[in-house]
Order: structure tokens, then sequence, then C-alpha cells
């Protein structure tokens, strides 16, 4: 009996051994599985192998588990353009805000633009600024929406409109230079930047000294009135453009790629480093991958939500991002009410007075209406949303099986003669492209397209064919370019056909509509999204 019990014992051990065994990955970052030597060996080379650092939950964003689902037209309309041929593919996972960007988060994107390059490049401010006139229409009423809707705090979390499509693609940049840059700070690699030089002085001892402590650059200097003496002046010094671009803006391309660019470091080593001031680099997995416009396919996939069931299946042919095929809530506490914001009809913007069914005649909060099954809210009304991809009607018989994506520009970053980085005037990295790089226009079926149409029309006569490029048949021109770009999801100003997700519709990229918002996404890295496994 007691030999039993013993055998049975080391039997159970021999199991949770083996079970353990097998739930034990055999790679790992403390020894090469290739040449046998340790990994952060200080009596080595002290290579550093890092794991399991790439994906993060975004602030303010939803983790979306990608999967095979069926792009494109999902119900039946006559009248529709069949731009969008109903198809399977494959969207990796990604994250998503689960709001559109309001007009505060804009706010603050200005308040850094101001704070930072206003007094001395304020035109970099200006080319910010969302389009206050989106709101002027022809016999409408809308001057308070003109005067009030972007600075107001009534609107603070009211979707931001009158923003183009290369504005939003600027502020994806800009967020995700501030999010990697605090991420160094938390890190301990760099410190926070010094806002305080930025504010001007009278001081000319300091300007002296800091410009023995920035070689190279000089202080800007300007006339302002004496506050004491109205009828006099003073001589004001600043921080040059030239240095706030070069020195002092973070940039994560910048950072990474620019040797020469090295922010003043923080006082705490990095792990296991000869050098306690090493720049973190990319295999250290502190960066974020980066804020971006969606695909046309994700946004698409995040829209409709095919979650599946319990048995492994998703339901097909949704209407709308919420369960059901009908526009009104059918639950027993909310029943007749919209579940998005848009005109019923002809004049019917909210409903009658008394029994408003969705509130709003122009944009309501980002926060209104309940959110789809990946809990993203306002993915049909409200607003139009931009997605990264260059619009062609026969897209979707070209794409790729999986990411679909068009609009691919591969490019490199451009070096002065002295083989240095050059900047752009928000003190990123100049990049540049050539014609085999760009992608826009590839497989896309229209030999229109092809011509080159980006340049003047002279109108002036005949006389100067030689001096300016000229279209003599410039009314047959295509309308559709490698700039114009798709925006999906209908609006508070929009019939209920365009809040079908399968939807798309275009605009050049440097125009804006008050019927148009944005939100980012972020790609993923390794795991398809934190906490999943492969069954």
């Amino acid at each position: 009996m007691i030999m039993k019990s013993v055998l049975k014992y080391f039997v159970m051990v021999a199991v949770v051994a083996a079970a353990a065994s097998c739930n034990q990955r055999e790679l790992n970052t403390r020894v090469s599985n290739t040449t046998g030597w340790n990994y952060f060996d200080k009596k080595t080379t002290n290579f550093q192998a890092n794991e399991g650092v790439g994906n993060v939950n975004p602030v303010g964003m939803i983790p979306i588990q990608g999967g095979t689902f069926a792009i494109g037209e999902q119900d039946e309309f006559l009248t529709a353009p069949r731009n969008n041929e109903k198809r399977s593919l494959t969207v990796s996972s990604f994250y998503m805000d689960k709001y559109e960007i309001t007009n505060l988060n804009w706010n603050e994107y200005l308040h850094w633009l101001e704070f930072v390059f206003g007094p001395v490049a304020p035109e970099l401010v200006d080319q910010a600024r969302p389009d206050h006139k989106v709101w002027r229409e022809d016999l409408a009423y809308n001057d308070p929406y003109e005067d009030n809707y972007f600075e107001h705090p009534a609107f603070s979390f009211y979707p931001v409109v009158g923003v183009t499509w290369e504005q939003a693609m600027t502020y994806c940049q800009w967020r995700t230079d501030r999010v990697n840059e605090m991420a160094l700070i938390n890190r301990g690699a760099i410190v926070v930047p010094p806002f305080n030089e930025l504010q001007p002085t009278d001081d000319e001892a300091a300007k002296d000294e800091w410009e023995q402590r920035n070689p190279g650059y000089e202080m800007y200097s300007y006339e302002e009135v004496n506050p004491d003496d109205p009828e006099q002046t003073i001589t004001m010094y600043r921080p040059s453009y030239e240095w706030i671009r070069d020195k002092f803006v973070f940039n994560t391309e910048k950072y990474l790629m620019d040797e020469t660019y090295n922010p003043e470091f923080g006082k705490k080593p990095m792990k296991d480093s000869y050098d306690a001031n090493r720049k973190v680099s990319i295999a250290d997995g502190v960066f974020i991958t980066g804020y971006r416009l969606p695909t046309e396919a994700e946004w698409e996939f995040a829209a409709y939500a095919p979650v599946s069931g319990d048995d492994g299946l998703t339901i097909e042919g949704k209407v709308y991002p919420w369960s059901g095929y009908h526009p009104r809530d059918m639950n027993k506490k909310n029943v007749g009410m919209m579940q998005a914001n848009f005109v019923r009809g002809r004049g019917d913007m909210m409903g009658v007075s008394g029994a408003l069914n969705d509130r709003r005649v122009i944009t309501n909060p980002v926060d209104e209406f309940a959110p789809n099954d990946f809990g993203l809210y306002n993915m049909a009304g409200n607003v139009n949303e931009w997605v990264m991809d260059v619009y062609r009607e026969t897209t979707s018989q070209e794409i790729t099986e999986y990411n679909s994506y068009r609009g691919n520009i591969y490019s490199h970053p451009v070096l002065d003669e002295n083989g240095k980085f050059e900047m752009d005037s928000l003190g990123r990295i100049k990049i540049t492209w050539g014609k085999e790089d760009d992608l826009r226009d590839v497989l896309d079926g229209d030999f229109a397209s092809l011509f080159d149409t980006d340049y003047p029309l002279d109108t002036t006569g005949i006389e100067n064919l030689e001096a300016v490029k000229t279209d003599p048949t410039d009314i047959l021109a295509p309308r559709i370019t490698k700039k114009t770009r798709v925006y999906k999801g209908g609006s508070w100003a929009d019939r209920i056909y365009w809040l079908n997700p399968s939807t798309r519709r275009y605009m050049d990229q440097d125009k804006c509509s008050s019927k148009i918002g944005f939100r980012c996404a972020m790609s993923t890295l390794g795991d398809q999204i934190p906490g999943t496994q492969v069954r």
C-alpha cells in the first residue's frame, strides 16, 4: 500500500514536471541558443537581449484583436457607387482611439506649438489652426459655431473639425513625439526640456551666458514697449527659431538616427550598460510604434467589430456598428432613441421639441451614444473620419489579402552637403522619396491617372508654352489624384446610408469640412494584442 502511494507520488511529480517543461519556453534572453554565450555579461561584449516589451496599452486607446472579416458592401443599394466590392481579408491587431480627437485635444497641441514656436515662427502655429470658416454655409446662421466651436469650453469634448488630412497626420507625429519624450523622461534617459529658457528676458548677461552654452546659435532679439514707460522700448531676447528647431524640439527619428542630436541626459544609468549616458535604442522596447491614421481596412474592421461568439463564428451582414439592423434603440429603457447622430430626413436633425431623439443639431460630445462591441464610440454619425488611404474606385479589385492599404511611399532622410540630416520646419528629420518609391498609383487601372497633372495651368496665351508647363487638355484631367484621401463613417449632416461602415467618400488631403474629424490608430508589435494566445 505504501509502495503504491510512493509510486503515485512520483508519477504526479513527473507529470507536473513534464507539464512545466511544456509550458517553459526553450528560447530565452539569458543565454544564446546558437552560441552559448551569456547575454548581459559585462565581462564580454555585454550584448543586451530584451523580450516581451513590444506592446503597451497606449493611453486613450482600445486594443483591437485582428482577424478575417468580409469588407465591403453589406447591403443592397441600387443607386450606390460600386466602389467597395465585398471580399474577405485579414487585418492585423492594432490599437484605436476610443474617442474621436476633441477640440480640447487639439487645443493642447496648439498651446504647445504657440509656447514653443509662437514668438519666433508664428506661421507654424497658423498652419495647425482648424479652419473656422468650415461653419459658413449659404442661407444658414452658423456664426455662433464659427466664433466659438474651437475655443469655447462648452465644446471642449466635441470632435475637432475643419482639420485637413495633412494636419491630422502632423498631429499624429506630434503626439508620437510627446509620448516617446515622456517615456524617456520616465525612464531617466533624458530630462524634462528646459521650457523656462523659452521665456523672454531683457538681461544681456543672461543672453551672453546662453550663447556661450549654445555655440553656433544666437538669441533672437526684438523690441518691446517698456511697461514702466510706454514711450520707451526695451530689447528682449529669446532662443532663436534655429535653436528650438535643432536642439529643443524632441523628435523620435531625430533621437534614434542623428548621433549629433544629444538632449540633456538624466542621472539614472541604463540597465547593465557600460555608458550611463548612452541613448535608448529601439531594442530597449521603450518607444511606441507611433500614432497614425487608421487604414481604411482597419477603420472598417473596427467599426463593424466582428467579435466571434463561443462557437468561434462572427455575425456577418451587419449594416451599422451596433448590433441589429435598425438605427433606433430597441432596448426598453431607450426605445425609439437614435443610436447615432445623423439626419433622418429633410430638415430633421434631432427630432421634435420635448422628444429629441439624438439631441444634437450639429456634432455631439465624443462620449455620447453607446460604444460598439470593441468599445469604440461614434464609429457611425457625429463626424466622418479621415483614414490613411488614397482613394481609387477600383481599390477593391487590386488589394492584398491582408493589411490592405493604398498609399505606400518609401521615404528616406535628406542629407546636406556635409552628410548631416536636414531638419524640417518643425524640427523633424526631413524626408524625400523617388518616383520608384511612390506607390500611391500602383495597379489603379486608370490610365488617365498616369498623366502628370501636378503643374500650374498657363492661361496667358500660347506664347508662354516654353516658359510654363501647361496642360492643354486640363478639362479632361482626372480629379482623383495621389492626394485624394478616403473618409468614412457618416456625420451629423448625413443621411443614414453613409453610416454603413462600408461606404466611402473622398476629399483632397489639403481640404477640410465641418463634417470630418479623425481618430488615431497604432500598430501592435509581436503578439497580436497583449494576453492573446494561439489556440
